[in-house]
């Protein structure tokens, strides 16, 4: 099978590296599955997997990237730093300690999850600096071959960019029809940071609105394969989440067709008003 190896295309960060446009996510609270990791990895080909400290489910998902048999060197490893470990000396241990869970000598992208530090008494730009320049070292050591940041703001990136001198290499945040963000989108493509999408299918309320069943009986797909072709067609780095085998494969067939312009406008002008 392994469509999603063959077609699956990959968007260049600031760095030169290549990160495929579409991957899966994992969840706290049931959202991964041993079974189906394995299911994605073997029989769909997916090689790009987004998971957290905050999910729990590092050292399970290493277990399944080693049954895989699935080589080191063609996976994108994504995993996320918790709020509760920023500050520069916590940051880099915590970076090490999900290397070992995870079982790899490497991250190939390190997120800091949340703008807000939740450190009392000092200021969250100046434990998002500090922790930053953690992450900064720890690119430069190669322990993380990129960085970057999730749920992150306009303010919050102009104030990295004020303070820190590598620019995060993504900004990770929720994106579908239901919430288009269109200032912070445009802003991470000036600054060339790459817009990465959580949540493209609105946590499964985009697949009951009628805009969207239209679109699907229309290219005879199915309305979550149009939510996350819309997500990936305008260029956004796209991580839907399931734990089921049939969904998974469902979310990977979306490079066989492409949505018409009109189409694209009629879920992108504005945004869509939840059903």
């Amino acid at each position: 099978m392994n469509s999603i190896v063959t077609k699956c295309p990959k968007v260049s960060l600031s760095n030169g590296l290549q990160i495929p446009i579409l991957g899966l996510g994992t969840s706290h609270d049931g959202g991964y599955s041993h079974d189906a990791m394995l299911y994605a990895l073997r029989e769909c080909g997916v090689r790009h997997i987004d998971t957290a400290k905050r999910y729990g489910c590092e050292e399970q998902l290493s277990i399944a990237v080693q049954e895989s048999g699935v080589p080191r060197q063609d996976l994108w490893l994504t995993t996320k730093l918790w709020p509760g470990e920023y500050g520069y000396t916590a940051a880099k241990k915590a970076c090490r300690d999900s290397c070992s869970r995870l079982g790899v000598e490497y991250l190939d992208l390190y997120l800091m999850h949340w703008p807000d530090a939740m450190v009392p008494g000092r200021s969250n730009r100046e434990v998002r600096v500090e922790t930053w320049r953690a992450l900064e070292e720890l690119y430069n050591e190669g322990v993380c071959r990129a960085i970057g940041v999730s749920n992150f703001l306009v303010s919050h990136l102009k104030e990295l960019k004020e303070d820190c001198s590598v620019v995060p290499h993504v900004n990770q945040v929720e994106y579908h029809p239901f919430q288009q963000p269109e200032e912070l989108v445009e802003y991470c493509r000036q600054e060339g940071i790459v817009f990465e999408g959580y949540c493209p299918l609105a946590k499964g309320q985009a697949l009951s609105h009628p805009t969207i069943l239209q679109l699907a009986h229309k290219y005879a797909r199915t309305p979550s394969q149009i939510c996350i072709r819309w997500s990936v067609q305008n260029g956004v780095v796209t991580i839907p989440k399931s734990t089921q085998n049939e969904r998974i494969l469902e979310n990977c067939q979306v490079f066989g067709f492409q949505l018409e312009g009109k189409d694209m406008e009629a879920l992108g002008l504005w945004v869509l008003p939840l059903s």
